[in-house]
C-alpha cells in the first residue's frame, strides 16, 4: 500500500534528472578537486495545518525508513523565510540523491508538489575552504551552482565555470535569473 493512501504513479523521467548529480560528483571530485560535503535537503513550503497532520506521520515513518536503510540522519530546520528543511546527512552522495528523491517524490505524489521549492547538495571546495552547493528547482526540473562568498554575495564568476563544466552531464538552468541563492543554509 502506498504510504500516503494513494496509488504509486510511475517516477517521471522529469524526477530522474535528479540522479544526474551522482555522476556529477565524480568530475567534481576527480577534474576540480571538489567533494561531496555529506549533507544534502529538501525545502518546502509548509502546508496548511490540516493537510500538513495528514502528511506528517506518514512523511516521518518515511524518513526513518529511509535513514535506517541509508544509513543516513534526516532532521529538520525552519528558516527565516518559513521554509522548512528536510536536512539529509550522509557521506555516500549516492544515498543523498536517492533520499533526496524519495522525499520529494512522495510529496509530489500526495499532492504537495506546489508547496515544493528546492534540493540542495553541499559540496566542500577545500581548496578555497568554502561550500559549494548544486540546487535542484523541482518546479523547472534543472540544476544550478551556488557559491556563495559571504553574507548576501556570492561568486557568479565560479558559478558560470561550474555550470559549463557540469551542463553535458547535469539538466542546467539556462535562465541565470532563476539561480535562486540560499544564503546562511543550515546544511
Amino acid at each position: 500500500m502506498p504510504l500516503f493512501g494513494r496509488r504509486k504513479r510511475p517516477v517521471s523521467a522529469a524526477r530522474d534528472k535528479l540522479f544526474g548529480l551522482s555522476a556529477a560528483a565524480v568530475t567534481l571530485d576527480v577534474e576540480l578537486g571538489i567533494k561531496p560535503g555529506g549533507a544534502a535537503a529538501v525545502l518546502f513550503k509548509p502546508m496548511s495545518a490540516g493537510e500538513f497532520v495528514r502528511v506528517e506521520s506518514d512523511m516521518q515513518q518515511l524518513l526513518e525508513s529511509v535513514a535506517a536503510e541509508a544509513g543516513s540522519r534526516i532532521s529538520q530546520h525552519r528558516d527565516t523565510f518559513g521554509y522548512t528543511w528536510l536536512i539529509v546527512h550522509d557521506p555516500d552522495i549516492e544515498d543523498l540523491v536517492t533520499t533526496v528523491h524519495l522525499v520529494g517524490s512522495q510529496l509530489e505524489d500526495a499532492g504537495f508538489g506546489p508547496q515544493l521549492l528546492a534540493a540542495a547538495f553541499r559540496f566542500d571546495d577545500k581548496q578555497n575552504d568554502r561550500p559549494i552547493y548544486w540546487i535542484y528547482g523541482f518546479k523547472n526540473r534543472a540544476f544550478w551552482p551556488f557559491v556563495p562568498v559571504g553574507e548576501n554575495k556570492r561568486d557568479n564568476a565560479e558559478e558560470l565555470e561550474l555550470k559549463a563544466k557540469l551542463e553535458k552531464e547535469l539538466s542546467v538552468e539556462q535562465d541565470l535569473t532563476k539561480w535562486l541563492a540560499l544564503y546562511g543554509a543550515p546544511i
